[in-house]
């Protein structure tokens, strides 16, 4: 097989560079063009979160009648593979390959793997259901699969498609490259939650395994269009690793003595943690504390959204004119503090408008957070260990966010139940003690993200030599 594979290589080099998907020069910068084409695995990404967090969540609750609890465990299955983003961008750095790519096979396994698991997951649901002689645990076992593949796929995809972007813009271009990135994930998780809400209108098991393998359809063809030419052949690459390179703990290590990456770290998971616990229960908060309708409560997904996306503008502004990346960083929590703030606050006096200023207000804090973080890790890499150092900050990232939403659930269910058997006195026996509680604690979380930033902005850094070439300060 082996020799087969090499053969087949042979003869696509031989093909014309016009005719074959890589790109004619190793690096330069991205025409706007190409830097939109290659953002497109986000709008894929997107939709496959969207799929799995808010409509197959209810579809399966609701019309399926499969067990919340059953259903939680599913959607939280991909983060499993969450913590594996650091080893699959350190292998996309190192990776040697007869074409000599690196990032693109890595890429191209994450789509393979994301396709395969949304192709099955229609019947495994179907089957989770009910309908089947198979006993509980085969069906259970096929959706876990299903849902598995998927967040592996997800997370290989992002991870390499981050590292790639970054392989092709100079430092000076980067926080540009994050702002767009980070802003056509949530803009392919806006449209598919509106799309799929009109497609899935009108439910048949039918019409679900056809929006499901729809969606698998589109990452295949969004996913090869976004990568068509966009690395180059390099000779360089075509040999395998050497006696003395470094292993992933190896790499692992020298990158932490190279800069404060433990704390950089911290302070991305302490942010995350912070922003992501209220993800499941603004809505409910707003309809059982403020009595707002459906309608009303489901808007507050664009207000999240559109002040996300004004976060990533205003940071990718204020860092391509010379501002600090940790300043932006801690600017983030202090603007989701006080989001918070005024949630808490719209409860007593009863103030839809307090709490939709609010949850607008989180999504800046958020998207200033999230934009800062990626762009220090970009920053910081060092040339060879770029796909590692993302990997790193997409394992915390999505690690600490998830658990961060299934404890939030927890902790709100918990102090319920706490003040409903009267342990917290009568002055607390309300519907909103256990939201403030959550509330409260994400803004202790925010306020230990900006301790955990404090040195790294104080920190005093000595000129050094960028990726570029060109002396600039070592602010990362």
């Amino acid at each position: 097989m082996t020799g087969i594979n090499a053969r087949i290589a042979r003869v696509w080099t031989k093909v014309g560079n016009d005719l074959l998907p890589f790109a004619d020069a190793v690096t330069g910068e991205l025409p706007m063009s190409r830097l939109m084409r290659l953002s497109l695995f986000q709008i894929s990404c997107g939709m496959s979160a969207v799929l799995l967090i808010g409509t197959l969540n209810r579809v399966m609750i609701v019309e399926l009648g499969v067990s919340a609890t059953l259903v939680a465990v599913m959607v939280a299955l991909p983060l499993v593979f969450a913590p594996l983003r650091a080893l699959i961008g350190f292998r996309s750095d190192t990776y040697r390959s007869v074409l000599g790519w690196r990032r693109v096979p890595y890429f191209w396994l994450g789509t393979v793997i994301q396709f395969g698991g949304l192709a099955m997951m229609p019947f495994a649901l179907i089957i989770l259901s009910g309908d089947t002689w198979a006993p509980d645990w085969v069906a259970q076992l096929c959706a876990a699969i299903a849902f598995l593949m998927v967040g592996a796929g997800l997370h290989t995809t992002q991870t390499v498609g981050l590292a790639l972007a970054t392989d092709l813009v100079p430092e000076r271009a980067q926080p540009n490259v994050v702002a767009l990135l980070s802003t056509m994930l949530l803009v392919g998780m806006v449209a598919s939650a509106m799309v799929f809400g009109l497609l899935l209108a009108d439910f048949s098991q039918l019409r679900l395994i056809q929006l499901i393998q729809g969606v698998a359809a589109a990452t295949l063809v969004l996913n090869f269009i976004a990568v068509w030419k966009q690395e180059a052949l390099d000779p360089s690459r075509t040999t395998g690793l050497k006696e003395g390179d470094p292993r992933f703990l190896e790499s692992f290590r020298i990158m932490r003595r190279q800069g404060p990456w433990t704390r950089r770290l911290v302070a991305t998971g302490l942010g995350t943690a912070g922003f992501a616990m209220q993800d499941v229960l603004l809505e409910p908060y707003g309809g059982q504390v403020l009595g707002l309708g459906v309608g009303a409560t489901t808007g507050l997904t664009a207000l999240m959204a559109g002040g996300g996306i004004a976060g990533f503008v205003v940071a990718a502004r204020a860092l391509s004119r010379g501002a600090d990346t940790y300043r932006i960083m801690g600017y983030g929590p202090l603007t989701g503090i006080l989001g918070f703030a005024l949630i808490i606050f719209a409860a007593p006096v009863s103030s839809a408008p307090l709490f939709a200023l609010g949850t607008a207000i989180i999504g800046l804090g958020a998207g200033l957070f999230g934009h800062a973080t990626l762009t220090a890790c970009m920053r910081a890499a060092p040339p060879d260990k770029i796909g590692l150092a993302l990997g790193l900050w997409g394992a915390v990232q999505a690690t600490c966010g998830g658990a961060a939403m299934a404890l939030g659930g927890a902790f709100r269910d918990g102090v319920t139940l706490a003040t409903s058997a009267g342990l917290l006195g009568a002055g607390l026996d309300g519907p909103a003690t256990g939201y403030v509680v959550v509330y409260a604690f994400e803004i202790a979380l925010l306020f230990a993200a900006i301790a955990a930033v404090g040195p790294l902005i104080a920190r005093v850094r000595p000129t050094a030599t960028t990726r570029t070439g060109v002396a600039g300060p070592a602010s990362v």
